[in-house]
């Protein structure tokens, strides 16, 4: 294939490869010679020009295939458009004489074909360049136009098409002729010589006047007649042709006006026509009136779908605005059709004719209008049903009988009423909560004419009526309780009217059945109301025989609507609805003989009536409540079906004693009876069953309650009788699989006779049920995994199925074929299935007619299908090769259709067996692509369908580089190119869907640049396949690679301006080219404007209604935006914004509209070149549909995203200071925070809006805005964040939302965002922040007033909803002003400077005094605290485990009703965590002092605010008021079961904010000493607690949640040591035996301490488990284990708080023990804290000491200093050995090593010191750790760290001043020399810095403690030591000047020792001095010296302090 790319056509390779691939070669060469030609040099082109018109020429006569031959036209005209012209006529003539050559056989055709494809592509491309030739060109294809076939007419007609759009006005000569010679054709015997008819005169109505005006009549006849008995390609393609002439003619161009003076066609004249195809069809005005008897009236039902089209496109073209103006006229155009009497002669065709209508509306007024328009649409069509319904009253109320046609007026009124109000109900269900204006103008009165169509006399305008009102309900669900209670009052009011009744009951019924789709739900005693009424209606039906039938109808009607409504409501009036459901039919079979004997027909109609009713009302109960249908309630079910099942077979007689008028009710009760069998377990009535034998909404009433099928927008049931087959087929495949084989065998055999019995017609409709009913059991089998049973079943079943494989019918030989597979497949014998596939291999050898071999070739497909590849291997070779024999049957395209669509069927069921075969079949699938002719479009479906499975069976495979995998590749490419360009669009759709599968498979070799731009104009076809199969293919490229899509979007719109211009403005394969909506669309399409792609994908959302693509739609939008949107910020920001500002544009669109009405109407009289360029800028300032509310909702959900993806991305997005830098830096980079404006601004548009999705995203927006960038801070401001500027705007935002009228959801949603935006902290006006507090106090307000709040609109459990929000919201405010309380009690206060000023500026500081927060929650915390209080119960008693839901309140909580619970616990579970951390707050503070006295007089004086608090609940029956301790302990009790509840196992899809603020609140709670006492009397709610969080951590990995529970764990424990120590104070104080004291505290005499019951074996479980997490070496059998990979790496910051924590705890456990107790766990706790200390105490730079390690020094301290192990005799011994254990592991430890970094000396130092300074009798006299000790002391003193030696030094000091003496004595001797030594070194190298400084000074501070420690005797011997040393430190005054400071600090320092240590020691000093004189000199001058100056000094400042403090202090001292 390689071979194939070069500019000329390699015609060695070409020779060298096999006739069959030279095809393909061919093709391949011209696709891309189509990519290069136009990237080329002009000079190549031109140089190589002659070589290649000669190649290109010599293909036309080798007779090229239809791909071959359009691509081959293409290039020559782009060659002469790009190289010279000379040749260009030549070339020409050629084509001429071939076309004009008498030679017509077949093998001729192809050539002359190619020739006529040349023609038509040279005047495309070059138009008016060939002017002159035209005239003969035309002339000649017209006459060859005669006498071609049917491939050639209309090959001939596409060229024609392209002459004229190339040559446009410049063809006037020759338009006449065309039309002529094309017209009759329109009615030609080939459907696509009609497509290709009604395509060319298209294009010659944009300059041939005459067509819409003298033959404006005439056109409309012929294409009336052109759609009799016409396929879809025909019907859209006349369709178009017809609505574009009409719009033509009421709208002509401009230019050809005032070319000829034309009279314009009148908007009625062109109606009056398209109304005449409506009606009468193709038979025409002159046919005389016998002839009309003859024909029969009723309309071909092809051409009332054409001609419906053509109203579309008729109303398309002219544009949104036009249909804005025009609106009334048309509207009442359009439903006079579907009044007038040819259009419902039958009431099947009057159904036809409703969907008709309907479809013109939905399609016109649905996408052309935008929303305000569509509310004004929604006006004219309530005057329209106004108008109707006082004319139909006026009928009604007219007694006197004058007004004879009256009948016949309401029976059409019926269906103009049925499309008004369907399509009323469809704008507003579209428009949704935008279509309030509509509901609340009195003016309009929507609702009451509505309701007043509820009286119409027909029941198909009722029932349409009523579904109008479930459509505004579910738009505006606030509407939905007012309606019912509306329709509950009239229907008891106007109990006598039958039509009420009816009416009524049809709109309660449809208005329960909208319930679901409102997620807020009705109140619950709604149900209670319909169930009376029902009751009601159901008992007085006896009463009234006049209205009897349709009370029974009505109270079973809503009965069945109630069951819609779930298991929560159904629940309470089941033991009801059972009972109803037992009485409506006879109890036993006397009872049933007996009632056949009596009644008349009028009884038994309306017993049958009541028993499909009661029938009706169980299956919408099995439906709807599947959770209620128990053993028991089934078997009492079924009951009354057994009789009715009895029933059915007695019916007969009753029909033959009655009259055949009971024949529609009595198949009602089937049609039910058979529905809820098919719904129920078979199970149920297994051996009782004796199988018995478009849609409108009047066909069946129960469907306005039922959910609709998706898809669908008004429910359509099918009639009756239809229904009952259906509904019979349906259970006979559920019931089937269980009943005997005998029975199987009995039906089998039936169905054969039956079949054998019917005659003509009717036996195809038997067959057909019949086999329906075979395919619905087999199916039912397969899925049963059950058998068909023994052979004579199977004998039966074949023949069944084998006759009908030869049948005529179609669709039979489906059925047959699919019930052949699914035999297969039941069966599952490899015999069986040998023997059917030979039985059609042989007949499939032997058969010539068609029909016999597309019965057995889908046969084997299916075969294959259901058996699946492994079962069907066998056959797989015989069956391809068959199958590809018969595709190759060129004579009859039906055959290959059929074998091609079984050979698909193979492939994708043979998977990778299929392997071998792929090469044979892909190369016919070529060829066939390149043969066939484009007009067997089923033929190319298939291929491409073929084409799809081959490439999934190859699947990744592709991407290989093989010589075969890429031929492979290469022919699929090929093959998809050719469908690509195919006119069809399924076929269109197949190749975007094989590219799709071969971008997964191999996504290098797809090449994006090109399939991208042809997926974009696709966006835009009129197909709605063409347009999904485009989008899915997007979203797939843009999980990708959305960058390089978006790109390849864009260049198609640089591209598109250039080739507009150069007016080669038409692109055949868009479909339809000239109407000015194309041209429009295709603008929108090629016209990517410079939003990109993104831009037209939002533009779709408005236009789109298929759910599927809008889905794909987003997804694609949500790709696109992940990968994209960080860094094209602006560009995404700013497309949100523009849909979003859609909103706030509402108010100003009426005001352009009406300025805009004469500038539109100059623009549709322009030229139509201009109106191509105006078009275009038209489009680019205006889109022509404002977006939707859908779209702005999906646009606001996008905008939380991209914050949402900034913050992954980059911090700078949350940054000022940084965003600026970088911007700088960069003015490309783009980041978040600088848009915060139009953020704030987009939130703040969505979050005001009418729509409530929209300001449910809008407040979502806003809050995750608040939340992201609350703690930004504004550079130019310091200490001010940036959003405090918008505070007004946040305000303003939520203001709305707490209106009175708002929806539970969004005033929850806003109480959210309330407390986010009060908490956050930026709002730092007291004033701003008061107006956001007053919202929440306004909705606290309506918390308190109970739940029986009169005007409640929806579920309770909305309420609920909002209540526990509002709770919520304040918690969460309470608990951020008591943490900004805390941090200020905690800050030291700002000093007051000098207090007169201070006084008068401080109102001007902008910041919040601290506790203002506070102050504004405390005057409602005594409320708060008890609503609180009462949620947390409510909350605990709901998540009760089922078990015991008896103890439930049988009246509901504070804040639910026991109806919702289920709803309820929901919202319950959303909102207790931040309650639960309030209360605790609130207990902590003030709470467990505080009576619920004092609570219930604050709610006295609140009583007066509002009438009924339900206070009882909160505090129990007032009479019994408990103690203050027992309520204190309640409180407790709920806390801690709340808490452990939850912790045991939290869900983990659970926000970690909750496990937090649980935490925290238990942190809280344990603050309080009334807390800390409870929990420590009862020991095992502690070990309970511990051993609950313990189980927290194992699942919760963050580490705030670790560092939670060790704060949880350390209070548990304190509380236990505070109560412990009180018992012993209280034993001291009672003066018993000392004994007895010590023995409390864990582990008693013994020292056993019990799993389970120990706090601190739970607290040692829990705090091991953290240390192992954090430092895995801690575990032998975590290091041991061979996954571990021993990793020294320094703890991050969090692990070593953590641990920090956990060693804290540790050490404070042995105070919880008895001595016993205390010998069990301290080995455990100090083995830890030596091991952490040694891997954390690890030597840093900066000689930081890391947290871990001071905790571990504070644990070893607090335990060598523990009393009672001491004092106890009897543990002593243990004690001092573990002492001096631990002491070698620490001095072992401090050994430095190679492998590991070097410890800290230091702190190993001071936990030596710890343990000499604390534990001095236990070590002394133990040789070997004296040593060890003394030589960590040495390697102290020689380093070479000078912090060391100071460190040394201090703790040197605490060890000599040891009271022991014995102790300290030894270390003197050893160390005190070494002391001296170094300090005497200190002379020769002074101190360079201030560390070392410090070494000698502490230094010194030893020496001076030893000469005080000294005995008087030895002082002297001592102070020759230090004096001598001190007085070396003094400098002389020469040298003083230039010493370092730090030598100038020593001078100082020994100055000033030496001054003090004379006095003290007067006679030694003395001494000292008196031997050495030279001492004294040096000492007498410093003295002088240090005077001198200090005089000096003392002038300019105070006196210095004495003594230098070190400047550098322990972190922490332990001393």
């Amino acid at each position: 294939m390689e071979l194939a790319h070069s500019l000329l056509l390699n015609e060695e390779a070409l020779a060298q490869i096999t006739e069959a691939k030279r095809p393909v070669f061919i093709f391949e060469w011209l696709r891309f010679l189509d990519k290069v030609l136009v990237a080329a040099n002009k000079t190549d082109v031109k140089e190589k020009q002659k070589k290649l018109v000669e190649q290109l020429t010599g293909l036309i006569s080798s007779s090229p295939g239809p791909p071959t031959r359009k691509l081959l036209a293409k290039n020559l005209a782009a060659l002469y458009s790009i190289g010279d012209t000379f040749t260009v006529f030549q070339t020409l003539d050629k084509c001429n004489d071939i076309i004009r050559n008498k030679d017509d056989t077949a093998a001729y055709l192809p050539t002359k074909l190619a020739a006529v494809a040349c023609v038509g592509a040279f005047y495309e491309k070059m138009g008016r360049m060939l002017g002159s030739a035209f005239p003969e060109t035309v002339n000649n294809l017209l006459k060859s136009l005669k006498s071609a076939e049917s491939q050639g007419r209309s090959e001939i007609l596409m060229s024609l098409q392209k002459v004229l759009s190339g040559l446009g006005g410049a063809a006037a000569s020759s338009h006449r002729d065309i039309y002529k010679n094309a017209r009759s054709l329109l009615t030609d015997r080939s459907m696509a010589v009609r497509c290709a008819v009604a395509k060319c005169l298209l294009e010659l109505q944009n300059e041939a006047v005459f067509m819409w005006t003298a033959e404006l009549e005439n056109i409309a006849t012929l294409c009336f007649k052109a759609l009799e008995n016409s396929n879809y390609g025909v019907r859209v393609a006349v369709s178009k042709l017809l609505g574009t002439v009409m719009a033509t003619a009421l709208m002509p161009k401009q230019a050809t006006v005032m070319r000829q003076n034309v009279k314009r066609a009148t908007f009625d004249e062109v109606l009056e026509l398209m109304a005449t195809g409506f009606l009468r069809g193709g038979s025409g005005f002159l046919k005389s009136g016998g002839e009309m008897l003859k024909v029969g009236g009723s309309v071909n039902r092809e051409v009332r779908v054409g001609v419906t089209q053509a109203y579309v496109v008729f109303v398309t073209t002219l544009g949104g605005q036009w249909l804005e103006r025009s609106f009334a006229t048309f509207l009442s155009h359009v439903l006079d059709l579907v009044s007038h009497p040819r259009a419902t002669q039958t009431h099947v065709e009057a159904v036809y004719s409703r969907r008709c209508v309907s479809f013109i509306l939905r399609a016109t007024v649905g996408s052309l209008l935008g929303e305000k328009a569509q509310i004004a649409a929604a006006k004219e069509i309530c005057q329209a049903i106004g108008k109707q319904m006082k004319a139909v009253e006026a009928v009604v109320n007219d007694t006197s009988g004058e007004n004879k046609s009256g009948a016949a007026d309401i029976a059409a009124s019926q269906h103009v009423m049925v499309c008004a109000l369907q399509e009323l109900g469809s704008l507003v269900q579209s428009l949704n909560a935008t279509a309030s204006p509509l509901i609340q103008e009195a003016s309009i009165g929507l609702l009451e004419i509505v309701t007043s169509v509820l009286l119409h006399p027909s029941m198909a305008a009722r029932l349409a009526a009523a579904w109008c009102l479930r459509c505004v309900a579910v738009a505006l669900p606030f509407q939905l309780t007012p309606f019912l209670d509306r329709c509950a009052e009239r229907l008891n009011n106007l109990k006598t009217s039958p039509e009420a009744v009816s009416g009524y009951s049809f709109a309660m019924a449809a208005l329960l059945g909208g319930v679901h789709q409102c997620p807020l739900g009705i109140p619950h005693a709604k149900g209670k109301m319909v169930v009376s009424i029902a009751e009601d209606l159901l008992r007085t039906a006896a009463q009234n025989s006049r209205l009897s039938l349709q009370r029974t109808q009505a109270g079973w009607l809503l009965l069945g609507a109630l069951m819609t409504l779930g298991p929560s409501v159904v629940r309470y009036h089941l033991p009801k609805m059972l009972l109803l459901w037992r009485n409506v039919f006879p109890r036993s079979l006397k009872e049933l003989e007996a009632e056949k004997a009596r009644g008349d027909s009028f009884t038994w109609q309306v017993t049958l009536e009541g028993r499909a009713g009661a029938l009706c009302a169980m299956r919408s109960f099995v439906a709807h409540c599947p959770e209620l249908l128990t053993e028991d309630v089934i078997r009492k079910l079924m009951t009354p079906i057994e009789c009715a099942m009895t029933m059915m077979s007695h019916i007969p007689s009753v029909i033959k004693a009655h009259g055949a008028h009971l024949k529609a009710s009595a198949a009602m009760v089937r049609l039910r009876l058979y529905d809820i069998l098919a719904l129920l377990p078979p199970k149920t009535y297994e051996g009782k069953l004796k199988i018995c034998g478009s849609g409108a909404l009047e066909h069946d009433p129960s469907s306005i309650y039922l959910r609709i099928p998706a898809g669908e927008a008004v429910p359509g049931p099918l009639p009756l009788g239809v229904s009952v087959i259906d509904a019979s087929v349906a259970l006979f495949g559920v019931v089937f699989p269980h009943v005997s084989y005998k029975h199987r065998l009995q039906m089998l055999d039936h169905f054969a006779e039956c079949v054998k019995q019917a005659k003509g017609v009717r036996q195809q409709a038997v067959q057909l049920n019949i086999f329906t009913a075979v395919l619905s059991a087999l199916k039912g089998l397969a899925e049963n995994k059950s058998t068909l049973g023994p052979e004579e079943v199977r004998k039966s079943a074949l023949t069944l199925v084998m006759g009908a494989l030869d049948n005529p019918n179609p669709i039979l030989r489906c059925a047959a074929g699919e019930a052949l597979g699914r035999m297969a497949q039941v069966v599952g014998e490899a015999t069986f299935i040998a023997r059917m596939a030979q039985y059609s291999f042989d007949k499939l050898k032997s058969a010539r007619d068609v029909v016999s071999r597309t019965g057995h070739s889908l046969a084997l497909g299916c075969l294959h299908r259901y058996v699946g590849g492994i079962g069907s291997g066998q056959h797989l070779k015989t069956s391809v090769s068959i199958l590809l024999a018969l595709a190759q049957d060129g004579t009859s395209p039906e055959v290959q259709t059929w074998s091609l669509h079984s050979l698909a069927l193979i492939v994708d069921s043979s998977g990778p067996m299929y392997r071998g075969y792929v090469e044979p079949t892909l190369s016919l699938v070529l060829t066939l692509l390149l043969t066939v002719p484009p007009s067997h479009t089923e033929v190319h479906q298939c291929l491409g369908r073929c084409l799809g499975a081959i490439i999934t069976t190859v699947g990744p495979e592709l991407q290989g580089n093989g010589a075969t995998i890429s031929t492979i590749r290469s022919s699929c490419l090929v093959g998809c190119a050719i469908t690509q360009d195919h006119s069809d669009s399924l076929v269109q759709a197949a190749a975007i869907s094989c590219l799709q599968q071969l971008h997964m498979f191999a996504p290098r070799h797809v090449n994006l640049s090109s399939l991208v731009p042809s997926l974009c104009v696709h966006l835009c076809s009129s197909h709605l396949l063409l347009r999904r199969a485009a989008v899915a293919c997007l979203r797939q490229l843009a999980q990708r690679e959305a960058a390089e899509v978006c790109e390849y979007a864009m260049s198609l719109a640089k591209n598109a301006g250039d080739k507009e211009s150069s007016g080669a403005n038409v692109n055949p394969f868009a479909p339809g080219v000239s109407s000015r909506s194309d041209i429009h669309c295709r603008h929108q399409g090629v016209n990517i404007t410079e939003t990109g792609l993104e831009g037209l994908l939002f533009g779709m959302l408005d236009r789109e209604t298929d759910r599927k693509l809008c889905s794909d739609i987003h997804d694609t939008l949500g790709h696109m935006l992940s990968s994209l949107a960080v860094e094209k910020l602006s560009h995404w920001l700013m497309l949100c914004k523009d849909v979003l500002a859609a909103s706030s544009d509402m108010s100003t669109a009426t005001l352009l509209s009406s300025g805009k009405d004469e500038e539109s109407e100059k623009k549709d009289e322009m030229d139509d070149d201009t109106m191509f360029t105006t078009l275009g800028e038209e489009d680019k300032s205006k889109p022509f549909v404002a977006p939707r509310w859908a779209t702005r909702v999906f646009a606001a959900d996008c905008l939380c995203r991209i914050i949402n993806l900034c913050e992954n991305a980059d911090q700078a997005h949350f940054d000022l200071a940084l965003a600026r830098s970088a911007k700088l830096r960069n003015p490309t980079n783009d980041l978040l925070v600088l848009h915060l404006s139009d953020l704030i601004r987009m939130a703040f548009m969505a979050a005001t809006d009418h729509s409530n999705q929209l300001r449910m995203a809008g407040l979502q927006a806003l809050e995750d805005i608040i939340k992201k960038f609350a703690s930004v801070p504004e550079p130019e401001f310091p200490g001010h964040v940036i959003l405090e500027q918008y505070q007004a705007n946040v305000g303003a935002a939520l203001r709305p939302a707490f209106s009175q009228d708002t929806p539970s959801d969004i005033i929850a949603k806003a109480c959210q965002v309330c407390s986010t935006w009060i908490g956050s902290g930026v709002v730092s006006d007291l004033n701003d922040l008061r107006r956001v507090h007053n919202l929440l106090v306004s909705s606290l307000d309506k918390v308190q007033a109970g739940k029986g709040s009169s005007s409640q609109l929806y579920r309770e459990s909305a309420t609920t909803m909002e209540k526990l929000a509002v709770l919520k919201a304040w918690a969460e405010v309470y608990v951020v002003a008591m943490n900004i309380k805390k941090e200020a009690e905690s800050k030291p206060k700002r000093a007051i400077k000098n207090t007169d000023d201070d006084d008068d500026d401080y109102g001007t500081i902008d910041e919040l005094p601290p506790d203002s927060l506070i102050t504004l929650v405390q005057p409602e915390l005594p409320t708060l605290s008890r609503l609180w209080l009462a949620a947390l119960k409510d909350y605990a008693l709901l998540t009760l485990p089922a078990e015991f839901s008896s103890q439930l309140p049988p009246d509901g909580g504070a804040f639910y009703t026991p109806e919702t619970i289920d709803t309820a616990r929901l919202h319950y579970r959303n909102s207790w965590a931040p309650i639960l951390h309030a209360v605790a707050l609130w207990l902590n503070s003030t709470g467990f002092t505080c009576s619920e006295s004092t609570e219930a007089a604050a709610i006295s004086g609140l009583q007066k605010r509002s009438t009924s608090i339900n206070l009882n609940q909160a505090s129990g029956a007032v009479g019994s008021a408990k103690s203050l301790p027992e309520i204190n302990k309640d409180r407790m009790h709920l806390i801690l079961g709340v808490s452990i509840q939850f912790l045991c196992s939290p869900r983990p899809e659970e926000p970690i904010e909750h496990v937090t603020a649980c935490l925290q609140a238990l942190h809280t709670l344990l603050d309080s000493p009334y807390a800390r006492v409870h929990i420590a009397e009862d020991q095992l709610i502690g070990v309970e607690l511990l051993s609950v969080l313990h189980r927290l951590l194992l699942t919760w990995n963050p580490s705030s949640v670790q560092l939670l529970v060790t704060g949880v764990v350390q209070q548990i424990v304190r509380a236990a040591q505070d109560y412990l120590q009180e018992k012993r104070n209280t034993l001291n104080e009672d003066d018993m035996e000392k004994e007895a004291c010590t023995v409390l505290g864990e582990g008693g005499d013994s020292g056993g301490l019990i799993p389970g019951k120990s706090l601190v074996f739970a607290t040692m479980e829990l705090l091991m488990f953290i240390l192992v997490r954090h430092m895995p070496h801690l575990s032998t059998k975590v290091s041991d284990s061979p996954s571990h990979i021993a990793t020294k790496t320094r703890l991050s910051e969090e692990s070593a708080r953590l641990v920090a924590a956990t060693v804290t705890i540790l050490s404070d456990l042995p105070s919880l023990c008895s001595p016993a107790g205390c010998m069990t766990i301290l080995p455990t706790i100090l083995f830890l804290i030596a091991r952490i200390l040694k891997d954390t105490a690890i030597k840093s730079a900066d000689n930081q000491v890391p947290p871990p390690v001071s905790a571990a020094l504070q644990g070893i301290k607090s335990i060598v200093t523990l009393s009672m192990a001491k004092t106890e005799a009897g543990v002593q011994k243990q004690w001092t050995a573990l002492i001096r254990s631990t002491l070698a592991c620490i001095l072992e430890y401090s050994q430095p090593e190679d492998s590991v970094p070097t410890p800290d000396e230091v702190s190993m130092l001071t936990a030596i010191a710890l343990f000499l300074w604390s534990a001095s009798s236990e070590i002394i006299g133990v040789q070997s750790l004296q040593n060890g000790c003394m030589n960590r002391f040495k390697n102290a003193l020689n380093s070479c760290d000078p912090w060391v030696q100071a460190k040394c030094y201090q703790l040197l000091l605490s060890v000599f001043q040891h009271s022991n003496r014995a102790l300290s004595t030894p270390y003197i001797h050893s160390l005190a020399p070494i002391v001296v030594e170094k300090l005497k070194a200190v002379e020769r190298n002074r101190p360079a810095s201030n560390i070392e400084l410090l070494a000698v000074q502490e230094g010194i501070k030893v020496l001076e403690t030893l000469v005080a420690l000294g005995e008087e005797q030895n002082r002297v011997q001592l102070l020759a030591l230090l004096v001598p040393t001190l007085i070396s430190y003094l400098l002389d005054e020469n040298s003083f000047a230039s010493a370092t400071s730090a030598s100038k600090d020593l001078h100082e320092f020994a100055l000033q020792n030496l001054m003090h240590i004379g006095p003290l020691y007067p006679h030694a000093f003395k001494t000292v001095m008196g031997a050495a004189p030279e001492l004294k000199v040096r000492l007498e001058t410093a003295v002088r010296a240090s005077q001198a100056s200090k005089a000096k000094a003392a002038a300019r400042q105070p006196a210095p302090a004495i003594h230098s403090a070190p400047t550098i202090k322990l972190k922490t001292s332990f001393f």
